[in-house]
């Protein structure tokens, strides 16, 4: 489990990064690059460990896991630039417990534990609090839709992505994944504006979200799906806002209410309550 809180911590600093990249820099576009740079660095580890194409993958998860890759991606920045940061992230982050725990037990026979629903309400809750001072959601529906479809793909990807691992190491799953998500978001980098890359603020901002944030974060979360439950995996990734919102006061300048406070202690006591579990068989 802890590699999966590790894993959300690195995925926390996206907002950060994104936030100190260039200001022509489009959401989209940043979010393409990203999973290009990921991906294509996923692909060359698992070519170098030769495991790539040492198992005979199943066809249709590997093309669901690559597809759901590049649906979060897209849906997940359309939907933050529309609902806001805190709202929309709230919104796929937070939901992305509730669909895995459903497709899991659905796909994969995963039913799920008391433990999982009562950390994951806790944590859930404590979402809640961290953005109820912020923005409201928009009326449109676009706003709500989007980020939950980010959500949804994001379960969509874990639940795949489980498949994958019972025949191959977990680098060769997630390389499938993100180098597939990357081909099928070709077409992004071809119409979107990258001219911001010329500035090194650029350079550095999506070099961090490709290795740091995508490729090592993965990694290591695909290690632990290897044995862990993926509705628990999901849950534990709701470190990611939280995370998100102490670099956001430490190194934004960002400030958080009380009520703030005491939603981040929420989220902390839920992934803490679910990672003290024992490790299921």
């Amino acid at each position: 489990m802890a590699m999966v809180l590790m894993a959300a911590v690195l995925w926390g600093t996206t907002g950060t990064a994104r936030a100190l990249a260039p200001a022509d820099a489009a959401p989209l576009a940043v979010g393409a690059v990203r999973i290009a740079i990921g991906g294509a660095l996923l692909v060359l580890i698992a070519l170098a460990r030769g495991t790539l194409f040492a198992s005979r993958w199943p066809v249709t998860p590997a093309v669901i896991a690559a597809a759901a890759v590049a649906i979060y991606q897209l849906s997940f920045f359309e939907g933050v630039a529309r609902a806001g940061v805190a709202v929309g992230t709230i919104l796929a982050i937070g939901s992305s417990p509730a669909f895995a725990g459903l497709f899991a037990w659905l796909s994969l026979r995963e039913r799920p534990t008391t433990r999982w629903l009562v950390s994951t309400a806790i944590a859930i809750a404590g979402l809640v609090l961290l953005v109820l001072p912020g923005p409201t959601v928009p009326l449109e529906p676009a706003a709500v839709m989007l980020p939950l479809i980010a959500g949804a793909g994001y379960a969509v990807y874990a639940t795949a992505s489980k498949r994958l691992l019972r025949v191959g190491d977990n680098v060769a799953v997630a390389a499938i994944a993100f180098g597939g998500g990357a081909l099928l978001l070709v077409p992004v980098l071809l119409v979107v504006d990258l001219s911001w890359l010329a500035d090194p603020r650029g350079v550095i901002v999506v070099v961090e979200l490709g290795v740091v944030a995508t490729a090592i974060a993965y990694i290591l979360y695909t290690a632990a799906l290897v044995r862990l439950p993926v509705s628990h995996g999901a849950t534990l990734s709701l470190a990611e806002p939280l995370t998100a919102s102490l670099l956001g006061t430490l190194l934004l300048g960002e400030s958080l209410a009380p009520i703030q406070l005491m939603g981040a202690a929420l989220v902390a006591a839920g992934l803490l309550a679910l990672a003290l579990a024992p490790t299921p068989s």
